[in-house]
């Protein structure tokens, strides 16, 4: 069984290219996204820890710690961000899990429990490995999503579902469809109306049961 939203994850010992660490202990008192590929040297993934890596303001903005994971070597991910840099003329200052033993991959759920790494081995036998869980400062898994090699991800969009997670979280709230920050969003059902107008204000009742507020 994998790690499912709202979940706890678990307090792992990995093994990074910057030290060794448990999951618990690295993420604080801060959100934080883990972020997974099947392999380095890779042109899609290269692509996608250079995005990354280009949006270290917009994370620590955000209170946010970025932890990259691989099934391959440390040795590997540190040669392997030499290309990054390279790529996106922008060093990536989070770190690289080496998991090289698959405990995190099969831990979030990444890989089946009978997995293991074949001799010579290309992407596909990792292909699954291609997720990204964000996590709050509770530990509690918020958001998963996992695409195909051949997609890269699209952070502009992890971005934006991380902004609303947080908005929701700090304000009891929920998002529409294609929200942006600063655009209306959704009180609860469970919220009745009484105590939404005494909670957030004047609101606009689309339907009975969609009531929409611009928070100040």
């Amino acid at each position: 069984m994998g790690v499912r939203i709202n979940d706890v994850v678990p307090d792992l010992e990995v093994e990074t290219d910057i030290g060794r660490f448990s999951l618990h202990q690295w993420i604080g008192d801060s959100w934080a996204i883990l972020f997974s590929h099947p392999k380095d040297f890779t042109p899609v993934c290269t692509t996608e820890f250079s995005a990354v890596a280009k949006l270290e303001d917009a994370w620590k903005a955000r209170n946010t710690k970025v932890l990259g994971v691989s099934v391959d070597s440390i040795d590997d991910h540190k040669k392997w961000k030499e290309d990054i840099a390279a790529y996106g003329n922008h060093i990536p200052s989070f770190p690289i899990i080496g998991d090289v033993d698959l405990v995190v991959s099969k831990a979030f759920d990444m890989l089946p429990g009978d997995a293991y790494l074949p001799d010579g081995r290309t992407p596909n036998d990792t292909a699954t490995v291609r997720s990204v869980f964000i996590m709050g400062p509770d530990k509690q898994l918020k958001l998963s999503m996992t695409y195909p090699m051949t997609v890269g991800r699209n952070f502009a969009e992890v971005i934006r579902a991380l902004d609303a997670l947080q908005l929701s979280t700090s304000k009891g709230v929920a998002t529409p469809a294609d929200w942006q920050v600063g655009q209306d969003v959704i009180i609860p059902v469970a919220v009745n109306d009484t105590d939404a107008e005494t909670k957030f204000g004047k609101f606009e009742k689309r339907l009975s049961y969609l009531r929409t507020v611009k928070l100040g």
